[in-house]
């Protein structure tokens, strides 16, 4: 009842006729069982929801020729699945079914744990995340983990923090897939930039005070000066995703919009850990500095907010923040 609506009766009698002809054809129990996977992941409940049965029936047709080849060996398929900011409630509803029928979940290293608990029981979990200033695996080398694992005939699930598309590389992942001959399709994610200041209650625009957002990293910031400078003159808004080199950062920001400019910096953005540094740009690094201690550690993944909007959220009659930090539970908009 939760999965499926009008459709359920049509859909039974679909996965009921792919069912006989896999048995006529003698494909085996764990390829029978992929293709319904396929068949649930697939726009043919969309389809027979909307009245589209000749579309649905081609497309389960296609499905179900897909489960086996001459050889026994199923076609795979890739799914890109953004993970969200960090809570697993802020994964979106296609995101964990995605996850619910995967065979194996090739998984970034910050993805919390309640998120890969999402995926189903017996599906494989595969660390491949990068994290800085660690060993990482490299970009061809999890392409071809990918390749070789949908050709194996699984369901693939490749899930990254926040979005797929947005500073994750996923733009490369789906070129080496296509270029393999492998389906792929992305599930969207709630991006950290987006989710980071969201959770802490900075409204990345604001009527009359901020109508432009730049979103940028800290590994791009670091590639040259001029860019950040640029982002940082060109929006109201600026948002810097794992700013590791805080120090330089922000005195590159500052030297464009003025020291004063109200920053904010977001730690474990909508997790139970979460915490919020607001400062003067100029300020901010020695304020964390100041407040890292044992009862207040700003963790990864980290999130730097500049603009006047920081202001609009935390001001309380003050005409500029003060250096104070706020718990998720405390927070008062």
């Amino acid at each position: 009842e939760r999965l499926f609506g009008d459709e359920w009766g049509p859909f039974t009698q679909v996965v009921g006729t792919v069912r006989r002809r896999l048995r006529r054809r003698g494909v085996g129990p764990d390829q029978q069982r992929r293709a319904y996977k396929r068949l649930l992941q697939s726009p043919v409940r969309r389809l027979l929801r909307d009245g589209r049965y000749t579309e649905a029936a081609d497309l389960a047709a296609a499905v179900e020729h897909a489960a086996g080849t001459r050889a026994g060996t199923p076609a795979g398929e890739v799914i890109l699945v953004g993970a969200g900011p960090g809570d697993p409630g802020l994964i979106t509803v296609a995101g964990r079914e995605a996850l619910g029928y995967a065979d194996v979940v090739f998984h970034d290293a910050l993805v919390d744990r309640g998120v890969l608990e999402l995926a189903a029981s017996d599906a494989r979990l595969v660390n491949v995340g990068k994290r800085a200033g660690r060993p990482s695996m490299p970009q061809d080398e999890i392409n071809a983990l990918l390749i070789a694992a949908a050709r194996d005939g699984q369901l693939v699930v490749r899930l990254k923090g926040g979005d797929p598309l947005l500073f994750a590389r996923g733009g490369e992942e789906i070129g080496a897939l296509l270029a393999a001959g492998i389906a792929v399709r992305v599930v969207p994610g709630v991006s950290s930039a987006l989710a980071a200041p969201g959770a802490a209650g900075i409204p990345l625009t604001h009527r009359g005070v901020a109508a432009s957002v730049a979103i940028t990293t800290g590994r791009q910031a670091a590639a040259g000066p001029d860019r950040l400078a640029d982002l940082a003159a060109s929006a109201d808004t600026l948002v810097v995703l794992m700013p590791a080199k805080l120090d330089d950062i922000t005195r590159r920001i500052a030297a464009v919009v003025g020291a004063d400019r109200p920053a904010a910096l977001v730690s474990a953005a909508t997790l139970p850990g979460q915490r919020v540094i607001v400062a003067p740009v100029g300020e901010i690094a020695e304020a964390i500095r100041a407040r890292s201690d044992a009862e207040l550690r700003m963790e990864a993944p980290r999130t730097l907010v500049v603009g006047d909007v920081v202001r609009v959220a935390f001001a309380a009659g003050a005409a500029e923040p003060a250096a104070e930090d706020y718990s998720l539970e405390s927070f008062q908009p």
